[in-house]
């Protein structure tokens, strides 16, 4: 199994069909990736936690409505796929043999929608396990990318890793009636991407130090490290490819990215 970051942007990509970002996620399994796995382990921006924690339900994972003040139809969708906890269970399992300490369990908490969105749009059926995986925010890059070499072995048992977040994520200037992308957004998104493709592992963990507006790009860092984990988990020498690009509000970059083990 390759893995994937996936920037899910807006919570609109749920309903907004302008969005060139959701039919890139709907053409998934025609145009990106084939292989049905036999379940999602899925790191969201938007669920994080001071130790690792997945989330472990039997059964079929709710709907969390983790947004505000957007049209109503938004929150009658539901994506109600089953629980993974083998899966889970698997995934404490390796955190904890790395070193990674107690890997907690949360037996309540469904999928955000850093999931679920793009879950919906790419596996509309719901049929396939998902599993949740939390990041830690009082953690770096390099912690994240070492959490996901320990969880390479899960792609060869047939697991999808994605990470779910945005190659810029900075929502206080993002200016929703800008046609033009803002420099500063466009400088770290050329960088990243280039910085994968060339392979600059270490560049892209110290990407505080090595990235352009590094700072004015993720203020926060919940929405990259998702990055860095599936990475990790594709291995030091894995190639890494570009699979779309998109903006909205002049400086939200929906790039994705495909990592495949060399």
């Amino acid at each position: 199994m390759d893995t994937f970051f996936l920037s899910h942007g807006s919570p609109t990509l749920s309903i907004d069909e302008s969005l060139p970002a959701r039919w890139f996620l709907k053409s998934w399994r025609s145009k990106v990736f084939q292989a049905v796995p036999t379940a999602i382990l899925i790191i969201s921006g938007h669920w994080e936690t001071d130790s690792p924690t997945v989330n472990v339900i039997n059964g079929h994972n709710d709907t969390i409505y983790d947004f505000y003040g957007f049209p109503k139809p938004m929150y009658k969708l539901k994506y109600p796929a089953p629980g993974a906890p083998n899966l889970a269970k698997r995934v404490r399992e390796l955190l904890q043999n790395a070193g990674f300490g107690q890997v907690k369990e949360d037996r309540t908490r469904g999928l955000d929608h850093g999931a679920w969105v793009p879950l919906m749009l790419m596996y509309p059926e719901a049929d396939i396990p998902v599993c949740q995986l939390s990041v830690q925010t009082n953690k770096d890059a390099t912690y994240h990318y070492n959490m996901g070499k320990a969880l390479a072995p899960l792609r060869d048992e047939g697991v999808l890793i994605i990470g779910s977040g945005s190659a810029t994520h900075n929502l206080r200037i993002l200016n929703r009636e800008s046609q033009n992308v803002e420099k500063w957004a466009l400088d770290f998104d050329t960088w990243l991407t280039e910085s994968l493709i060339n392979g600059r592992h270490d560049d892209v963990n110290n990407y505080e130090e090595k990235a352009p507006n590094a700072r004015k790009a993720h203020p926060w860092p919940d929405h990259f490290y998702p990055l860095h984990v599936a990475l990790g988990a594709a291995g030091e020498q894995a190639k890494a490819e570009l699979i779309h690009s998109s903006w909205s509000y002049g400086a939200l970059s929906y790039s994705s990215y495909r990592f495949t083990t060399a």
